[in-house]
């Protein structure tokens, strides 16, 4: 799978540079040649060099999540935080080779590597530092389509509105179909934390090299703050908590992003009159990788294990509430099938007692709580 990434990642950027030529018009009309009186228009020309390019890498990007997602069941993983977990590490990977790295520097992905290689390790920088200040106006029309308007479109949810309405009339036979149809869904980690690490980047390089940048960016997090706020607390159907298990590859994903700042920062420098000074920015990224690997000592463990405490907890618990309770013969097949167990395996209480009282009840099973709940006392009041 790692190596089907690679060539996925890479195999994509035939496509995200066909949609960065589509921002010049002299290779339309090259490419073009009756389409010239059209595109010589202002309201058309504008339109092409504005927001056709972000529009097209949009649509380019729609299948890509269902794509990464089923290589990592491939791979092997089961639950659904570590699959939106894998497949964020994979979107990330794949935004920042191809929507940034890709959109930065002109031509495919082999000419790229090609040109890589031919020169020497220290030239990358300045290669790519040429190029940062003439995509500003892109990654500005990208933060309007995909940004603001992501945002748009996630507090409307038209789709899901037909989608629902669909169902509605051709599939919902019972009620329990209704409320399968009416399913608001879970917020998608796989795509949305990656990008927002994607705008995080954007703000990290352009904030010295472009900063009229930084109004749209900083927009963006405004409204997304409100917006998904209110759509998790009030919208949204989660369907586990992950005990804050992102916060490992946040952490090192905005790391990764200062660091590439910094590097493109030294580039950038180089290629301007303050050469002299680039040598002095090299105590940034050292100073950087030191501080994610104070952090990852201090408290990654927080977020990867299980407290040590509230395991004792639970252990006290367990021996005085069923001091005679065999744990060990309870896992030998509680994770089996019930259908090739050789009967019927009684629980024991602390674990019935366990799975009836939830400390964390998803909104839709408090719902259905709160509506008997109101029922009853209902048939009591008539009564």
């Amino acid at each position: 799978m790692s190596v089907a990434l690679f060539f996925l990642t890479f195999s994509f950027m035939i496509p995200i540079a066909f949609v960065q030529s589509l921002a010049n018009i002299e290779g339309i009309e090259k490419v073009l040649p009756f389409l010239k009186p059209l595109i010589e228009r202002d309201g058309v020309k504008s339109v092409i060099q504005g927001f056709l390019p972000g529009i097209a890498l949009k649509i380019f990007l729609i299948l890509l999540p269902t794509i990464l997602m089923t290589m990592s069941k491939i791979e092997g993983y089961t639950s659904l935080s570590s699959l939106e977990r894998r497949s964020a590490s994979k979107y990330y990977l794949f935004v920042l080779v191809n929507v940034f790295l890709g959109s930065i520097i002109a031509g495919t992905a082999f000419q790229q590597l090609q040109a890589f290689i031919q020169e020497s390790p220290t030239k990358i920088p300045i290669t790519v530092g040429v190029s940062i200040p003439m995509k500003a106006t892109f990654f500005i029309t990208y933060i309007m389509v995909d940004g603001w308007a992501g945002v748009a479109a996630e507090i409307l949810r038209l789709v899901p509105l037909i989608v629902f309405h669909l169902k509605n009339t051709f599939l919902v036979k019972t009620e329990k179909d209704r409320e399968q149809a009416m399913d608001a869904g879970s917020l998608g980690f796989a795509t949305s934390e990656p990008r927002i690490q994607l705008y995080f980047l954007l703000g990290f390089v352009y904030s010295v090299v472009t900063p009229i940048l930084l109004p749209f960016i900083i927009v963006f997090f405004a409204f997304a703050f409100l917006v998904f706020r209110h759509q998790i607390i009030n919208v949204y159907d989660q369907k586990y908590e992950s005990g804050a298990a992102f916060w490992p590859d946040i952490h090192m994903r905005i790391i990764i992003g200062m660091i590439i700042s910094q590097l493109l920062l030294m580039g950038l420098l180089s290629t301007r009159d303050a050469a002299y000074s680039t040598p002095l920015l090299i105590v940034l990224p050292i100073l950087t990788i030191w501080f994610h690997k104070f952090c990852k000592g201090r408290f990654e463990s927080a977020f990867v294990k299980f407290p040590l405490q509230d395991a004792m907890v639970k252990d006290t618990l367990e021996r005085a509430t069923e001091p005679s309770l065999n744990l060990k013969a309870y896992l030998s097949d509680s994770y089996v099938h019930p259908v090739f167990k050789g009967g019927d395996l009684e629980k024991p209480q602390i674990i019935d007692d366990e799975e009836n009282n939830r400390l964390v009840p998803t909104k839709r099973t408090s719902r259905r709580s709160s509506k008997m709940g109101s029922e009853v006392s209902s048939e009591h009041g008539n009564r």
